[in-house]
């Protein structure tokens, strides 16, 4: 065989060097498989024998792996979120996973598609949250075991030994974590235990002279703070406007109470003949608290309540650009009102 036959079998039909493309084969081979171990198959970094690995309601494995790759746990976070979107097919599951020694990342995100595998529920109720809404959401946890929540409200309240005639603000928001299948009569237990303890600690070292007749008083002043500010910073300000105007005899006049009181007939807008129409809860129509809380109260809420502002005002608005202004007169508070409909229009 001539020299130029044997050069010929060594290359392919289209010229390259048989040689070179199956170096470049193994070459992408091993490049391929130093990828997969960096991230697929990579160990999980876990801290001694086993951690556990709380995933929250709303969490996504797009922002779980970005979150891994932020802090050099893997490499390659691309090739993660394909082999979610290829094999999983599902979303993380709120609740809280057993993670040990030597499980790769691979296996990790199969684990928490799956609210089975959770050792623990993880159970998060939002600061404001009405009492509806808190059962709302603990009638959808698969992993709650329900005995009192399809119960009318009165039989519930008697049920978890609740000496109070309506459950509005009695239970405290905050971020919970129970075992898989605990009962809602244990969890509402919990949160009503928390709540009263906070409530019971901001009592016994309030400020002096609040126009509260008892702490129950102070809880619904604490809902309707609450829900007027989102700002912790404007927490006792907001206090302060509405303990003052009750030491005034002003009325509260605060929306919130009064969508509280519409009920299921709030659809997102508040019009002016809501404002006018008479419930126990509107304040625009009424002296003083409302009946009940409007909603469920942070500690912090709760704290601000008994401990106001000492400015002297008694007028609140939105800026339009986040918080609130806060103002002792009502040519002040006009003016305010004015500033925050031109800011309003501005950006329409």
């Amino acid at each position: 065989m001539s020299s130029k036959k044997q050069k010929s079998k060594n290359k392919t039909a289209s010229g390259f060097p048989l040689k070179g493309i199956l170096i470049l084969i193994a070459g992408l081979t091993v490049l391929f498989a130093v990828i997969l171990a960096t991230s697929l198959f990579k160990s999980y970094p876990v801290q001694g024998e086993k951690q556990m690995l709380a995933i929250g309601d709303g969490d996504s494995y797009s922002g779980f792996i970005d979150r891994l790759a932020q802090q050099d746990k893997v490499s390659f976070p691309i090739i993660l979120k394909l082999y979610q979107k290829i094999m999983i097919h599902d979303s993380m599951k709120a609740g809280v996973y057993e993670i040990r020694q030597g499980m790769s990342v691979r296996e990790v995100l199969e684990l928490v598609s799956n609210a089975e595998n959770a050792q623990m529920n993880r159970i998060l109720v939002i600061e404001g949250t009405t009492f509806k809404q808190l059962i709302e959401l603990l009638k959808k946890d698969d992993l709650v075991t329900k005995e009192v929540l399809n119960l009318p409200q009165d039989q519930m309240l008697k049920a978890l030994n609740i000496p109070f005639n309506h459950p509005e603000g009695l239970f405290a928001p905050d971020t919970y974590f129970f075992a898989k299948g605990e009962t809602d009569k244990k969890i509402l237990t919990d949160l009503y235990k928390r709540q009263m303890k906070a409530l019971d600690a901001a009592w016994a070292n309030r400020a002096s002279g609040l126009p509260y007749k008892d702490k129950y008083e102070a809880l619904i002043m604490a809902s309707i703070v609450e829900k007027e500010t989102s700002l912790d910073s404007e927490l006792n300000q907001v206090s302060g406007v509405f303990i003052r105007r009750l030491q005034q005899g002003m009325r509260l006049q605060t929306d919130p109470t009064v969508i509280y009181g519409m009920g299921d007939r709030y659809t997102g807008n508040i019009t002016r003949t809501d404002l006018r129409t008479p419930t126990a809860y509107n304040t625009y129509t009424n002296n003083g608290l409302p009946p009940t809380p409007i909603a469920l109260p942070s500690q912090k809420a709760i704290e601000a309540a008994m401990h106001p502002d000492n400015s002297n005002n008694v007028y609140f608005v939105a800026t339009g650009n986040g918080g609130h202004k806060f103002t002792s007169n009502l040519q002040d508070h006009n003016r305010a009102v004015q500033e925050y409909l031109t800011v309003i229009r501005s950006k329409n």
